[in-house]
């Protein structure tokens, strides 16, 4: 046998060998060094050098450049919490927007620091009474594009006219019960439980004002407040009714019941039909549930009566400002 060409035993074959850099080899399989750290590694997020890459460094200097030109500050450089990117402060002013909401927060002397109008807004005397009354306050009036007003507003429905008014003053709840008591009328006070929609809120405060309540109290936590939503929905009647937020729901209802209240919570499954009420008469604390849950348990059974409203098989339950509304109405009937 012949062994010219190579080993007799070796198969001839065509593919090619190894190559250096496609893993072959002892040089394709040497190690490269270590991996760096992630706060080694300059565009890594965690980097903690101050050796940035020049591409960031020459933005950033041209972005300091400008501010510095045109004589404001910039951020760059310093972390915001998340916290203040998402969240709103309580203690932030909000805008009152639409005509009949300013109207009656202005005629109610709410505490406010602007009017904003937008520029071609039909000036009929809802307006024109806003302008007036704002300028006899010396609130500043200003006229800004209706884009403008758009942004600043998130688009919502403000029919070209806004009012930026300062964050609510609640009332304590010990000041609820003495005007309740001192009214001169049977007391009537509004609590609710876990009602977390503003518009709710809002227009609970205008039922309970329209049917003579002298009062509403809301929780501190899980709970809406009264923003400008609020204050949109009750049409301005968060302006003339005192609302009061509590840290425990319970020990207030426990509390109205030692100053003579009588306490009921509407409850589909109350063991009174509203209309029925034996206590209507009395000083009375009416208690309003969230239109799914509804009141809780400690607070239903922390209350004297549960107190239904009778509504066809079809419907689950009713909305919570309109439940409100319908017992506040039979109590002013009784009342009568």
């Amino acid at each position: 046998m012949s062994t010219k060409g190579g080993h007799p035993n070796r198969r001839k074959t065509s593919k090619a060998g190894p190559k250096i850099g496609s893993g072959g080899g002892k040089k394709g399989l040497a190690g490269k060094g270590r991996t760096l750290k992630a706060a080694d590694r300059p565009w890594h997020k965690e980097y903690t050098g101050d050796d940035k890459p020049q591409k960031t460094q020459r933005k950033q200097a041209t972005e300091r450049a400008k501010a510095a030109a045109e004589g404001r500050t910039t951020n760059i450089g310093k972390v915001r919490p998340r916290t203040q990117q998402t969240r709103r402060r309580d203690d932030e002013p909000e805008l009152i927007l639409g005509r009949n909401p300013v109207l009656e927060a202005l005629r109610a002397k709410v505490p406010a620091t602007a009017l904003y109008v937008a520029f071609g807004t039909e000036l009929d005397e809802r307006v024109a009474e806003s302008v007036r009354l704002a300028g006899n306050r010396d609130l500043p009036i200003k006229e800004l594009a209706r884009r403008d007003l758009d942004r600043r507003t998130n688009n919502a429905l403000h029919q070209g006219i806004g009012l930026q008014i300062e964050p609510y003053e609640y009332a304590e709840f010990e000041d609820l019960l003495e005007i309740s008591q001192t009214s001169g009328t049977a007391p009537l006070l509004v609590a609710l439980d876990g009602v977390t929609d503003p518009r709710n809120l809002g227009a609970i405060i205008r039922s309970t004002a329209a049917f003579g309540g002298h009062g509403l109290v809301i929780p501190s936590k899980r709970a809406a407040s009264v923003t400008a939503v609020a204050w949109r929905t009750s049409a301005g009647a968060a302006a003339r009714l005192p609302v009061a937020k509590v840290v425990n729901l319970t020990r207030t209802i426990q509390a109205c019941q030692k100053a003579g209240f009588m306490t009921v919570a509407l409850d589909g499954g109350g063991d009174v039909d509203v209309f029925d009420l034996p206590v209507a008469t009395d000083p009375l604390l009416i208690v309003v549930g969230d239109e799914g849950k509804g009141v809780s348990r400690l607070v239903a059974e922390t209350c004297d009566h549960r107190a239904g409203i009778p509504i066809s098989g079809e419907v689950e339950s009713l909305n919570a400002s309109v439940a409100a509304s319908i017992a506040l109405a039979e109590v002013q009937r009784q009342r009568r």
